[in-house]
């Protein structure tokens, strides 16, 4: 094999309602591949207690926000109950240079919004559904992070987050974590290794074919 192997990396996409796992499935990917890059998503939301900027979130004023929107720095953005979230474009696009692979923790309007972009056809995208609406509603309750009239309102705009589910290239079932992240492993795995995802291999193959020449095999 080749020294140069670099490849363009991914965009790897994780959608789901709220509750269903799609966080906790990120931060396992996380750890399992150190050289994964995480879209830290800017937001005009107050932070909550532990949040550090730049790790969490990078917290920006609307107008702040909107600037960034405006000069195209964001990759894509949306306001969900009554905050701005979006990915900043300059770190992502640095991954991809460099071949390593970038982890969304998004919703579907933002997974809409990057695949229709220019960066596209290096997208991979995965939607996680809970096993039931109860077991979603029993998560977001578990979590004990925001009052029952939030907790109204994430499960409102479930219905409308799950309606998205065919949009997406894969879609795993959260009814299990530790299985639900071996699937997104494979599947991972799987993408990385697609012939159109190695441009090395294009030279590769000609040298295996000037080998055959230089045997003087016909």
């Amino acid at each position: 094999m080749p020294a140069e192997t670099v490849r363009r990396g991914l965009l790897i996409i994780l959608s789901s309602p709220s509750g269903a796992g799609k966080s906790t499935l990120a931060r396992r990917m996380m750890a399992w591949d150190p050289t994964l890059s995480f879209s830290v998503s800017a937001t005009t939301r107050t932070p909550r207690p532990g949040e550090i900027e730049g790790k969490d979130y990078y917290f920006r004023s609307r107008a702040e926000f909107e600037a960034m929107v405006e000069s195209g720095d964001m990759l894509e953005h949306a306001e969900v109950f009554g905050n701005l979230y979006g990915s900043p474009k300059e770190p992502v696009e640095a991954a991809m240079r460099a071949g390593r692979d970038t982890l969304f923790d998004i919703d579907w309007q933002g997974g809409q919004q990057i695949r229709n972009s220019a960066l596209g056809r290096d997208v991979v995208s995965v939607f996680v559904l809970p096993p039931s609406i109860e077991e979603l509603e029993r998560r977001l309750r578990s979590r004990a992070q925001d009052s029952d009239e939030v907790i109204a309102k994430r499960m409102a705009k479930s219905e409308a987050e799950i309606s998205h589910w065919a949009e997406y290239d894969y879609v795993l079932v959260n009814d299990d974590i530790d299985q639900a992240e071996a699937d997104l492993k494979t599947i991972l795995t799987a993408e990385r290794m697609r012939r159109d995802r190695q441009p090395w291999l294009s030279d590769f193959v000609r040298g295996l074919n000037r080998e055959f020449e230089e045997r003087g095999v016909e």
